[in-house]
């Protein structure tokens, strides 16, 4: 028997469905269940095929037990060491290379010392930096947030360098990016599952909390829609995420990625609402059982994004690929029963896109305004 397991904190109502979910599909030889931790030896498996990670950004002890089950064999979703690594400067780094529009981004060293260190260990940071040359690089109204950091904690929005100096010095140990202002006209925020199920749903950052999937319009077009699932696709796949969510911000028409390192995003009822729910359990449960299909004793089940494979292979950076059998077509907007995709087969991916693929008449759709991050 195969065990899927879901690693989760407060969070209930979308670890809970899903569990129910990939049991109710009854799946010969599969099963879901919340993980159960007992002890932790050194090279000792966990028990399961697949583990859902949700917590372990937040709790050492779950990182390091994740990275232990991966090596004898778990496939993780999301590979713990990647996620150990990745961080949100190296990700508008790596969109650059790869032709992805970021907003321009400077990185900014804490206001105080990280414990353990003196000023004689910052011996190679001049002192002051080029404020002058960063000011005039990022622009006003600017904004400032942790370089690892999410979920809104922590973010201010900077006026001009008075106000940037004001606000970083109560930043403590804090390291920082400095961001410009995108004023945009749209806003989208996209659910990546598998690096080639997309979602795109609008969304309204500047709303309450609760209600920024209530945006009242529909989007511009067609195409922004279709450029925006071909970044979507493209940053998951560099990066080796198997669920993430990607935002955008829509400047004069241009689709430019303002945060894309969410690798245990909101998926809760009542902040995503209820079509986005049940599309982001669907696509889990399915996903995570093809994950358990494909698993091997004995091997790394993990995935590994196009950045690493491309450094260890000594080969530069392709921007114009995308996995074998993945390319960026329609959207997936609604949530209705598949058969399960057969395991290591990448023309599912083709498949899978021609079932939900519109009439060419078709206006361009996207998922249903709800309720918030």
């Amino acid at each position: 028997m195969k065990k899927i397991g879901i690693l989760f904190g407060q969070e209930r109502s979308f670890p809970e469905a899903v569990i129910k979910r990939i049991n109710e599909k009854a799946e010969k030889g599969i099963t879901a269940e919340a993980v159960k931790i007992e002890k932790i030896f050194q090279n000792a498996p966990l028990g399961y095929s697949v583990i859902i990670d949700r917590i372990s950004q937040d709790v050492p002890f779950y990182r390091a037990s994740l990275k232990n089950a991966a090596i004898t064999g778990t496939a993780v979703i999301n590979n713990p060491f990647w996620w150990s690594a990745d961080e949100k400067f190296f990700n508008n780094a790596l969109a650059e290379q790869i032709g992805v529009p970021v907003p321009k981004t400077a990185l900014i060293p804490s206001r105080e010392h990280p414990t353990g260190t003196t000023g004689e260990s910052f011996s190679n940071l001049a002192m002051p930096l080029d404020w002058d040359a960063i000011f005039e690089y990022t622009g006003f109204p600017a904004y400032m947030k942790p370089f690892d950091g999410g979920g809104w904690k922590d973010v201010y929005k900077l006026h001009d360098k008075e106000d940037f100096f004001n606000k970083h010095s109560g930043t403590e140990q804090l390291v920082m990016l400095l961001q410009e202002e995108i004023i945009f006209e749209e806003y989208f925020r996209c659910y990546c599952i598998g690096g080639k199920h997309v979602r795109i749903m609008q969304y309204e950052p500047r709303n309450p909390h609760h209600l920024r999937y209530e945006v009242g319009k529909a989007p511009s077009s067609e195409k922004l829609l279709k450029t925006i699932e071909e970044y979507t696709l493209k940053l998951c796949t560099y990066l080796g995420y198997d669920f993430n969510t990607v935002e955008f911000a829509v400047r004069d028409g241009v689709p430019i990625a303002i945060d894309f390192c969410n690798p245990a995003p909101d998926a809760d009822i009542k902040s995503v609402g209820q079509e986005n729910f049940d599309w982001v359990v669907e696509t889990t449960a399915n996903y995570a059982i093809e994950r358990a299909k494909a698993q091997k004793d004995g091997q790394d089940n993990l995935t590994w994004g196009k950045y690493i494979k491309s450094s260890v292979a000594g080969t530069p950076l392709n921007a114009g690929n995308l996995p074998k059998g993945v390319k960026a077509s329609e959207t997936i907007k609604e949530v209705k029963p598949k058969a399960e995709p057969k395991a290591e087969k990448a023309p599912v991916a083709k498949a899978e896109a021609k079932k939900t693929a519109p009439k060419k008449a078709a206006s361009p759709k996207v998922a249903k305004p709800s309720a918030k991050k």
